[in-house]
């Protein structure tokens, strides 16, 4: 896999597509879901990260089969619910599987050290290459890109979103 590995909305809006056709409830994540927030492609990619239900695995691997998503990206810190898939040449594919609790929340992690969070989290709406998806919610969306070191990424998304949505700036932006 040599040279840079840049995600362009035409494999992201067909990667969604395949995703729909085997009936896999998938949410973008990450940068990608800052743009589809945002309604414009603001900074090139490296991945797409998506929520899935863990329940929906198998369909999900299919579906990003049918696309030559199929090999594993081993990248440091991958658990069974974080992993990142690649087609072996531009599109890389980082899966972030929960699970729906009986109370409604959604389980993202280990058992012993997991995180929950509300569903309504992954209940946003945005524009991929023309395409509505489902995305991460501004508010979360900012979380999800603090509570760690940011990256030129993060300090390039956080504030679009804030300026955006009303959101505060926080801390070390």
């Amino acid at each position: 896999m040599a040279g840079r590995h840049l995600a362009a909305a035409e494999e992201v809006t067909a990667v969604l597509d395949a995703l729909e056709a085997h009936r896999v409830d998938a949410c973008v994540g990450g940068g990608w879901a800052v743009d589809a927030l945002l309604g414009e492609q603001t900074r090139e990619h490296s991945d797409l990260d998506l929520w899935a239900p863990a329940g929906h695995l198998e369909w999900l691997l299919r579906a990003l089969a049918s696309r030559g998503v199929d090999r594993i990206f081993p990248w440091p810190g991958d658990r069974p619910w974080n992993f990142v898939l690649h087609d072996g040449a531009r599109l890389r594919v980082d899966l972030h599987l929960y699970e729906r609790l009986p109370d409604g929340r959604l389980h993202y992690g280990s058992a012993v050290d997991g995180t929950t969070f509300p569903a309504g989290a992954l209940d946003g709406q945005g524009v991929i290459g023309g395409q509505p998806v489902r995305c991460e919610v501004p508010e979360w969306a900012v979380r999800w890109h603090t509570g760690y070191p940011p990256r030129a990424a993060d300090r390039h998304d956080v504030p679009l979103l804030c300026a955006r949505f009303g959101i505060e700036l926080p801390d070390g932006f």
